[in-house]
């Protein structure tokens, strides 16, 4: 009877979650226009328990997309420029001696629910690797002392594919961590009409908290509870192996245009995106439409083309495009 009274409670709650999802699509589209597949893939990636690499020019209201999403979802929210010179105390926290004589850790700006790390490839390896040790591990320490950090916590972190001069790319084995790797285009003619309209118009929008925290950190465990058949975790995982030219399902782009392909945590990422994905559309559980749905946006940072692909100006999406066919 218990088991029935859990599924029967799962059951509504992804019902509950598919209507804040709705409701928060409302929201969102009365100040961000025309990103509605980035916001989507951002809010699989929150629930999901992951984090986000998103890559655009400048001037693509990165910031006022996330300092959106948080309000909306009822989170802290900070931004750290990130800067050549920036150390990772700046970014943790720092001990320091207080008017009792007395060494005393101040939080740094990472002590929030969403942090926006922006242009993380401008600072280096030293600070990047703090950022990504608290992404992991959801905790700091200093001073010999670990500090746990708030939950949820998610990082969204930025990267401007022009200007690389005097860059810190962030190496193969660091882009892993992220879940997603999203693409952030110029908007559509329409779309931009109505940007330049609503932003040179004066006017402010007020906008309404659709879920709580705490409803938040019970999406997370639901989206674990949510069963998927078997053949769809086989379809993932050889959809993973595809990418490895060694594998026994390697595709044969992979054996020609990949020097790398993705490893095991894109497997995991496939399914827990896919289940998100379900959920925020309704279903109780995901199928292959699913994971074809999220896969570009985890595949990406995690495949590496050879001089071959580069030479002939095949892309890493041809490639992915190729292997979901």
């Amino acid at each position: 009877m218990g088991e029935i009274v859990k599924i029967m409670d799962d059951k509504q709650a992804v019902d509950r979650l598919k209507d804040s999802y709705e409701r928060f699509f409302q929201e969102i589209q009365n100040v961000i226009i025309g990103q509605d597949e980035v916001v989507k893939e951002v809010l699989v990636s929150i629930f999901s328990r992951g984090h986000c690499l998103l890559v655009g020019v400048p001037g693509l209201a990165k910031t006022l997309l996330v300092t959106t999403i948080a309000q909306i979802l009822g989170l802290d929210f900070k931004r750290i420029q990130f800067t050549p010179d920036l150390m990772p105390s700046d970014i943790i926290g720092t001990e320091i001696l207080n008017s009792e004589r007395q060494f005393s850790f101040v939080k740094g700006p990472l002590f929030a629910h969403m942090i926006l790390a922006d242009e993380i490839n401008r600072t280096p390896p030293k600070t990047q690797s703090a950022l990504l040790e608290a992404m992991q591990e959801r905790a700091v320490t200093s001073g010999g002392i670990r500090y746990q950090l708030q939950d949820p916590f998610f990082v969204l972190a930025t990267q401007n594919p022009i200007e690389q001069e005097g860059t810190y790319p962030l190496p193969e084995a660091q882009l892993d961590r992220f879940m997603f790797n999203i693409l952030l285009d110029y908007p559509a003619f329409a779309d931009e009409v109505n940007i330049v309209r609503k932003t040179t118009s004066g006017g402010t929008t007020l906008l309404s908290q659709v879920i709580s925290r705490e409803e938040i950190l019970m999406y997370q465990d639901l989206i674990h509870r949510v069963p998927v058949n078997q053949s769809v975790i086989e379809w993932a995982v050889k959809l993973a192996s595809k990418t490895r030219a060694g594998s026994e399902h390697a595709h044969t782009m992979a054996k020609e245009y990949l020097t790398w392909g993705a490893g095991p945590r894109a497997s995991q990422f496939l399914i827990l995106g896919a289940k998100t994905h379900a959920v925020l559309n309704g279903k109780y559980s995901p199928d292959i439409e699913d994971v074809r749905a999220i896969a570009p946006a985890i595949l990406r940072h995690r495949i590496i083309r050879n001089y071959k692909a580069e030479a002939r100006g095949i892309s890493v999406e041809d490639i992915i495009h190729e292997m979901l066919a």
